[in-house]
């Protein structure tokens, strides 16, 4: 079971992101719980729905793919981090595996998960659907700049997959 629940997003203007009380849970374990920014690592953790990520919490904005799901409220990925390596396993589950980085590019890994991929699909596509019509009426200027038209091209993605 996969269960992601993002509630009460906000816009810090000054910093330009997205904050949400985020939770977390895979097969009952609530494996994140707590207030973060969630724009940051949008990108990469809609991409995961579809194929392999690995993270790099220190890559530059344009390498977005390899951003940690989630990051501390301040904004900035040098900060605190939930970083997931994702592996896909077949077509029907991923493995999500917790990782602690190095700078260096190395990592330890943690806990594993198996996820379901219909389920973690369509909360994804949920999510980025609800990111999209929440900054569409904001003078949203994130650090990547492209984050809107990505996440948008990932949730299409994604909608196709599960069809």
């Amino acid at each position: 079971m996969f269960e992601l629940n993002v509630d009460r997003l906000s816009f810090d203007e000054g910093l330009q992101i997205v904050q949400a009380d985020v939770r977390l849970a895979i097969d009952g374990e609530s494996v994140v719980e707590e207030p973060l920014c969630v724009d940051v690592g949008l990108p990469a953790l809609l991409l995961s729905g579809l194929e392999d990520t690995s993270p790099y919490r220190w890559a530059p904005a344009d390498e977005w793919s390899r951003m940690p799901f989630f990051v501390c409220g301040c904004g900035d990925p040098e900060c605190r981090a939930y970083s997931f390596r994702v592996k896909h396993r077949n077509g029907e589950e991923a493995e999500w595996t917790l990782v602690e980085e190095s700078e260096d590019g190395t990592y330890r890994e943690q806990e594993s998960y198996a996820v379901p991929l219909g389920e973690c699909r369509e909360q994804l596509i949920e999510l980025g659907e609800r990111f999209l019509a929440f900054v569409g009426p904001l003078d949203y200027r994130p650090y990547f700049a492209d984050t809107v038209p990505v996440v948008q091209e990932l949730v299409d993605r994604l909608k196709a997959a599960v069809r």
